[in-house]
């Protein structure tokens, strides 16, 4: 019997004992009440949990966002989730709330490898047509007026104020209708500039993956040129994760860190794939900064040289005052003057 008692001990101590947090909670089981805590916080205070900033590059605004969408389908499902696939399935509906727009997308409004243009007919989208301002059926109006009195130059200034406000007069099936224009950024990756080696063949891969075809977009939010940045979907491909595995694109880790996207990338750079042929491409935004750097003191030297020429001028004008232009010390003046001018220009066009 004690044999027994002892064998039975023996086997206790060798069993591992399962990991538990400081309140005596399983991995998974802290993990999802830590969840719950948070969202439960965010309904009451609206503000995400400290810290998440370290973990995603999104905006502040872009956070709460998806914190509403969150709460929301956790307020939606019951029971609340206990493991983690109810927790999966929870994020999953938070992910289905998402603002989705299917687009078809026209090959000529493909810019370059991260981007394009797409164009959505007001009539064929109910959300659409609810939400055109007051001001662009106005200007509609008027421009149907200017063209009847055949005043084209005032019907082409509406259309183009057309443009600048977000809509476009775009022609199907021989009939004018307005639709609403999307620029549209992909999440997550950065292709070369057309300027840029490999540019156009980045700009062509993207043509193949979604030229003329109908398109899936998850939008997350809006950047800073306006532009609506979102995972893009294509028969069920996903065209960043494309992109990236066959080396058109760079992983933009400044603004999306998800782990797949570096191991794309990884694996596109050890294969020498699309740009990584090259031993050592150009990082877009390395181009990009250059380039605004290079404009920049161009204006800078065009500043100056417009200041230099409006001081030549003005004591121009004052040798010239007085009507005493025939005084030889004058046109002495006069001659220094017109040669340091000539010196000044022939010095900025180095």
């Amino acid at each position: 019997m004690g044999n027994i008692l002892r064998s039975q001990k023996q086997q206790q101590q060798q069993k591992p004992q399962e990991h538990v947090d400081p309140h005596g909670l399983k991995p998974a089981t802290s993990a999802i009440a830590a969840l719950t805590r948070d969202l439960r916080s965010f309904e009451s205070s609206s503000v995400v949990p400290e810290g998440l900033g370290q973990h995603v590059t999104s905006s502040k605004q872009e956070q709460i966002t998806w914190y509403k969408y969150m709460s929301e389908a956790y307020r939606t499902t019951a029971p609340s989730p206990r493991t983690p696939a109810e927790a999966a399935q929870l994020v999953a509906t938070a992910l289905n709330w998402i603002p989705r727009v299917d687009l078809e997308v026209n090959v000529n409004c493909i810019g370059d490898g991260d981007g394009f243009t797409a164009y959505i007919a007001i009539r064929d989208d109910p959300r659409e047509l609810a939400n055109v301002p007051q001001e662009v059926y106005e200007m509609l109006t008027a421009r149907t007026k200017a063209r009847i009195r055949r005043d084209y130059w005032s019907a082409d200034t509406l259309r183009s104020t057309l443009e600048k406000s977000g809509y476009k007069i775009i022609i199907c099936s021989g009939n004018e209708i307005l639709a609403r224009k999307y620029r549209i950024r992909l999440r997550g990756v950065d292709a070369p500039e057309l300027k840029m080696p490999y540019g156009k063949e980045s700009k062509n891969a993207l043509v193949k993956l979604i030229g003329g075809k109908s398109t899936k977009i998850y939008v997350y939010g809006q950047d800073q040129f306006e532009r609506y940045v979102g995972d893009i979907y294509c028969d069920t491909v996903f065209i960043q994760e494309e992109m990236l595995r066959n080396g058109h694109a760079w992983h933009f880790k400044n603004y999306d860190r998800r782990p797949q996207f570096s191991a794309w990338e990884r694996k596109a750079r050890a294969a020498r794939k699309g740009l990584w042929a090259s031993r050592n491409p150009e990082k877009p935004w390395h181009w990009r900064r250059d380039e605004r750097n290079e404009r920049h003191g161009t204006i800078e030297w065009e500043t100056l040289f417009a200041k230099v020429i409006a001081c030549f001028v003005a004591v121009a004008e004052r040798l010239f005052m007085g009507g005493i232009l025939l005084a030889r010390r004058n046109l002495l003046k006069l001659a220094i003057l017109l040669g340091l001018m000539e010196l000044v220009i022939i010095f900025m066009e180095q």
